[in-house]
Formats: structure tokens, sequence, C-alpha cells
């Protein structure tokens, strides 16, 4: 800041020259401080506050279920009869009745069956309950013998019975072993080193060595169905994608340098076939995604990520995400001073109104056919995006370009073309949030395991991920879906019609493969 002069200027002009010279240097100090206040906000809420954009405590801006729900009943009969809500009662669920059940009876001795009157008791009734019993994990050995067949005439040579083919030859790995193993580490994020820990107290010693060795060994045997996902991927109207970080030691750069694991679902509100692939990538050049997706045609939704520019063209419209765009303004409200936070009337919790509006209509559509949610974005929904985009506008320059909630405005602003796409067409949905929901596993899944070991490791890695994920989103039990595949793709040999691949495909096994759920 500028120091004060000893002697001030006679001249007017002069004068009035350097108190405005020192307002604006004022102004600057005080904005410059409004910003590390806000960031020091921020900072002390990712540190101490809970990871949720809902604000309970915030006039329940996030609660469009229950609260604003209600503002926005319809009188349309159509609507009415299209929609129902049904509270769910408090209360323990009962237990699954595909568990198998062990029927224990308690009955009476013949002596205690009389009562104090002398007269024999007969059965009035019974009362049941129920009560969890678990069997630890049991393993057995599955001894192949191959009898061996010879002619006492000849002898010429000796025949034996074919064993069926392996997924791993010459290994003791069977299929449910290697799916098991899968299963714990990409869906149930448990490392190899901990498998290797368990696997120990079962009396059974498996390196983390052999279990990586066994992982990759699985990828380069499956990798022809992550190639036949990637072709019907392609072919979907609707896709989402989004990325996230990850570590690989060795892969020619520094061990501190990010690499990404990036990932692509099928996005639309009725995908007849869901898929969800990853793909490992160095970097995170948009030129990735464009590889990846090239031949594509159709609705990319994606985040506010630049990269995704790449790919934008008359073949594949991008649709912006208005999760991100309302996270702008939540990260704008958690950045006020706690006082501040209670103001109703406030920028950032009157911009957070209008967004929970827009995802209570949202609600409101859940079950309707396509070309229903379409008309009804264009009644219900379009009045208040209009009414938020005007808002934004309005106020715009009421703020400053480096605050937290200027900076939520003008974010809006600037893709407000992309963010409201999804009202074109009603199998688009408000945002990227299914994706983020299938990336998440990987991002848990990488917490406990931190790093790949190589490139190779996170190509694995990403196709493993890939079959567990599109399993979910088929509603398979991941488990079984891949022991079925690991027992059938070495019986096709190395030489097959691509064709032979879609028998496999999740969708076409829901009547051999039980539900998830």
């Amino acid at each position: 800041m500028k120091s004060l002069p000893e002697t001030l200027p006679d001249e007017t002009n002069a004068l009035q020259k350097m108190v405005l010279d020192y307002q604006s240097t004022v102004d600057q100090l005080q904005e410059k401080l409004k910003w590390y206040e806000e960031q020091f906000c921020l900072f002390q809420h990712q540190r101490f506050g809970a990871s949720s954009e809902k604000c309970p405590d915030q006039m329940e801006l996030f609660n469009e279920a229950e609260s604003i729900l209600d503002s926005l009943k319809q009188d349309d009969s159509d609507l009415e009869e299209t929609i129902s809500y049904q509270r769910k009662k408090p209360g323990r669920k009962p237990l699954s009745k595909h568990i198998p059940r062990e029927v224990v009876r308690y009955e009476l001795p013949e002596a205690e069956r009389v009562c104090e009157c002398g007269h024999a008791l007969h059965e009035a009734g019974e009362d049941k309950s129920e009560q969890l019993e678990i069997i630890p994990a049991q393993i057995k050995v599955i001894e192949h013998v191959q009898v061996k067949y010879g002619c006492r005439a000849c002898e010429i040579g000796i025949i034996s019975a074919p064993k069926p083919a392996q997924p791993i030859p010459r290994s003791f790995a069977s299929a449910s072993l290697l799916a098991y193993i899968i299963v714990a580490k990409f869906m149930d994020s448990l490392p190899l080193y901990r498998q290797e820990t368990i696997f120990k107290r079962l009396s059974i010693d498996l390196s983390r060595a052999t279990l990586s060795n066994w992982m990759l060994k699985v990828a380069e045997l499956l990798m022809p169905f992550y190639d036949r996902l990637h072709e019907l991927l392609i072919l979907q109207k609707i896709l989402q994608a989004d990325e996230t970080t990850l570590n690989v030691i060795q892969d020619g750069r520094e061990t501190k340098s990010k690499s990404y694991m990036w990932l692509y679902h099928s996005g639309g509100h009725e995908s007849e076939h869901p898929i969800v692939l990853y793909e490992y990538q160095a970097t995170r050049a948009g030129a990735h995604a464009a590889n990846f997706l090239q031949g594509f045609s159709g609705h990319l939704q994606v985040d506010g990520y630049a990269g995704y520019h790449a790919l934008a063209s008359d073949d594949c419209i991008l649709v912006g995400c208005m999760a991100h765009a309302r996270r702008k303004f939540d990260e704008a409200l958690k950045a006020l001073p706690k006082e501040s936070r209670k103001n109703k009337m406030g920028m950032a919790q009157t911009a957070l109104r209008k967004f929970a509006r827009l995802y209570a209509l949202e609600k409101q559509f859940k079950g309707l056919t396509i070309e229903q949610r379409y008309l009804l974005r264009l009644e219900k929904s379009k009045p208040l995006l209009e009414d938020l985009k005007q808002w934004c506008d309005n106020n715009l320059t009421k703020t400053a370009k480096d605050s937290a909630i200027g900076k939520a405005i003008r974010y809006t602003i600037n893709k407000w073309d992309s963010l409201t796409r999804y009202i074109d067409d009603g199998n688009i949905q408000i945002d990227n949030n299914a994706a983020e929901r299938h990336i998440k596993p990987f991002v848990i899944g990488r917490k406990n395991w931190l790093f790949n070991q190589t490139p190779r490791g996170a190509n694995a890695s990403a196709l493993l991920y890939s079959l567990v994920q599109t399993a979910v989103a088929n509603n398979l039990e991941p488990f079984d879906y891949l022991k079925y595949l690991l027992t059938a793709r070495p019986k096709l040999g190395r030489h097959y019609k691509p064709e032979a691949l879609d028998q496999f495909l999740p969708w076409n096994l829901t009547e051999k493969i039980k539900p998830l759920k």
C-alpha cells in the first residue's frame, strides 16, 4: 500500500486524484481480504465439515422431496395420475427370502403338555423370529483326475480323457477363486496385500505377487468382452464421461506426476443396455476422450472441464452438469461467515433455492416416459431456468470476479447453453451424477491401494473395474457374472466370431445370473 506523503498538494485536482488512488487501493485490499476470508471458511469446512452438499441448518435447501416439492404440486390431472408418493414406514427390513433357511422348532416335551387343571394342552399357534447365521468362507481343492487309456494290442500310444479349459493354464486358480479376488478388490476395495493376509488365516499361502500376476492374466483373457462393450458403447446416443486421478509408479515419469482414470457411461434415463467403461491414460488431455469416443454421435454429458471441448461438433453435442453449477453456489454458501449463512435472502441461498426447485421437478418426472418428461420440462422447468438466468444476469455486476459467489454466477452464465441442453431431450439427465456414482468405487479403492505399480496394471484395473461396474449397472451379482465369464471364456479358444461374445453380455444373462438386489 502506498505511504502517505509528508505534505499534501495544494491543487484541488491533484488532491482529488490522490484520494481516488488511495480509495481504489483500499477497495482492492478489501476484496483481497474478503477472498482470503472465503478461502479460510472453505478450508475449515473441507477439514472439519460434512462433505455432503446438503445443508440441514440452512432452510433445508436440498430437501426437495419434502419442502419444495409441496410448493410445486401440479393441477395437471395426467401428471397426478402418473405420479404417486408413498412414505416409507420406519422399522427393520425383513431378511431376504432368497437366503437359505434352517427351521429350528421348539416344542414342549410330551410330559409337560398338561394344564394345571389336568387337561391336555393343544397347539394354539406359533411365534416366529429370525436370526442371521454366518458360515465363514469355505475353501476346497478340486482334484482333476484325467484317466489315461492304452491299447495292449498295438501299444501305439496313450489317450487321456480331456479336461475343461481353465482360465489360467497350469495354475491352481479356479474361476470362482479369481472372481472372488476381483470382486474383493474392484468392488469391495480390498487391496491384494490384505487379501494375502486373509488367505494366510485360511492356511493358504498366496503372495500378493501371485495375486497381481493373476489379475493381469485375467485382464488379458477378458479383453475381448471389454472391446465388445466399447463397440456397443459408441453406438449409444447419450453418454456421460468423467475422470479422476491415480498414481502410477513406473510410467517413465516422476512419481508425483498425476495419471488419470477416465470413465464413460451410457447416460440416458432409459438405457436399454447400461455400460460402464474405465480407461487409463497418463494425462488429462481431451484427445484421450476424443480417441476413445471416435465414431460416437449423440449427446455427451460432462462437467465443466475444458478438455472435453475437443469433442464438440455437429455429431457430438456437449451437455453440461447442473450439479456442478449448483456446487459452485454451495461452496459460496460455505465460504460465508457462520452468521451470514443464516440470512435466507442471501445471494447464495437464493440461488440454491432456484436449483432446488429444478431438482424437485426432476423428482416429479421420475418414472415418466421420455416424451412426457420432455413436454413437462418445456412447460415447468424452462420458466424456472429462465428465471435463474435472469437472476444471474442481474447480479453479475454486483459481485467481485474472484469472490466465491462471483465465480458461481460467472460459471453458470458461461456454461448456460450446455447446462440447459438437457430440456431438449427427455432422455437426458439433469446432471452428470450417474457417472460420478460409478467412478466413486474407484476413488474409494484408490484410498486403500494408493497406487498402481505399472501402466499395465492400471490398464488391467480399468478393464476389471469396467466389468464389475457394468454387471452392477445391469443388476447382476458381480461374483456370479465374473465366474460365468471366466468359466465360459476359455472354452471359446483363440478363434471365434465376434458375435459369439454377445451371449455373455450382462443383459443377455439375466436368467442365468442371480440379480444383485
